[in-house]
């Protein structure tokens, strides 16, 4: 780990661990907004990581980024930053200037009937877009629509917009935005491949739930040690009992696993954002969410399902961020698509990243 990282990693660890306690993931809950924690993570240049300074970035690597979403998880943190992120590295792709703005997006397959029309300096904007994350919240919105049949995307001001508020199950805002025939001027547009752009999303979105998602394992993994070292039963602390460090040997597997998957499709990004590695990582992090928030709700038992204890920000979070940018069936089908168009022998190279250069010797 380099010294910027590790430097990183401890003020961000200090910000959240000062400004986003219990109290405030609760409050959020409740429609509180969690605006001290996202105003220091803007004061200490943590917003636009992995930006270059010429575009009004603060520099650092994508790396550095996803050390953070992954504290962002493990301290279930109230704010929109894993948007903020990838809105900013998607207007960075188009070459565009980002800014610490909050910001969101609305991922193409919920908003392909949002339309554009040119007046002027300005444009009329008209459709919806289902299942925004945090949009109450946002300044902007990034958009995919079109403009006199080209495919084209914008960041939207939402002053105008209207917001039907939703949540996930985990009570982070999950909202519909109606923009109603809205007039915003000066807005730039940029005719886009929809298809490119739809999977830059998806792989970058999917990223930041396994950053997010193996944060969250780690959590879990910290509350369910600790709480067997302080519970006793029949006068010994219950992780001396058999069947507890059964189980913990199984969710500590877990842990590690989706931790490793997540290193792994980290790495994979820096080189190709759309890497096989992420949908690898997504598949096996995925599952790990769902084994391990079983076995830390046994092992803790009905003093993880009240609402007092923190157990649940974490578990709650897992089974929302699962489903959200691929299931574990929709990245397998991806995977799936690929391996039927190998060329013959290559499921090997696939497997083993290793390629086969030898030519078979007709005998």
């Amino acid at each position: 780990m380099s010294e910027m990282k590790e430097i990183i990693i401890e003020s961000v660890t200090r910000i959240l661990e000062k400004y986003s306690t219990k109290e405030v993931v609760n409050e959020s809950e409740n429609g509180k907004r969690a605006g001290k924690l996202w105003e220091q993570l803007a004061e200490n240049g943590m917003i636009t990581v992995a930006i270059p300074e010429r575009l009004g970035g603060n520099g650092g690597d994508f790396s550095d980024a996803f050390s953070i979403l992954r504290l962002v998880g493990k301290y279930s943190a109230p704010i929109p930053l894993a948007e903020t992120f990838l809105t900013n590295w998607i207007l960075m792709r188009l070459g565009e200037n980002v800014t610490d703005e909050i910001k969101t997006l609305s991922f193409a397959k919920d908003s392909n009937h949002i339309l554009f029309k040119k007046i002027g300096n300005g444009l009329i904007v008209s459709g919806r877009a289902k299942h925004v994350p945090w949009a109450r919240y946002a300044q902007k919105m990034l958009v995919f629509g079109v403009m006199t049949e080209n495919p084209t995307v914008a960041l939207l001001p939402l002053e105008n917009a209207e917001i039907i508020q939703g949540k996930n199950i985990a009570g982070e805002p999950r909202d519909e935005v109606i923009f109603n025939n809205v007039y915003i001027e000066n807005c730039q547009t940029i005719e886009v491949n929809l298809d490119v752009q739809r999977k830059t999303a998806l792989y970058g979105g999917a990223l930041s739930r396994i950053a997010m998602m193996s944060g969250a394992l780690e959590k879990i993994m910290d509350i369910t040690v600790q709480y067997t070292n302080e519970r006793s039963q029949f006068g010994r602390p219950i992780h001396r009992f058999q069947a507890i460090q059964h189980q913990l040997a199984l969710l500590a597997g877990e842990v590690a696993s989706a931790s490793t998957a997540a290193n792994c499709a980290f790495n994979a990004y820096e080189k190709d954002m759309e890497s096989r590695e992420i949908a690898y990582a997504k598949i096996r992090v995925n599952e790990a969410a769902g084994k391990a928030a079983s076995i830390a709700h046994q092992v803790l038992a009905a003093i993880g399902f009240t609402y007092e204890h923190t157990l649940h920000h974490s578990t709650r979070r897992l089974w929302s961020w699962r489903d959200e940018y691929g299931t574990e069936t929709d990245w397998a089908r991806i995977v799936t698509d690929e391996i039927l168009t190998l060329k013959q022998n290559g499921l090997w190279s696939l497997i083993t990243g290793v390629e086969n250069k030898h030519e078979k010797v007709e005998l």
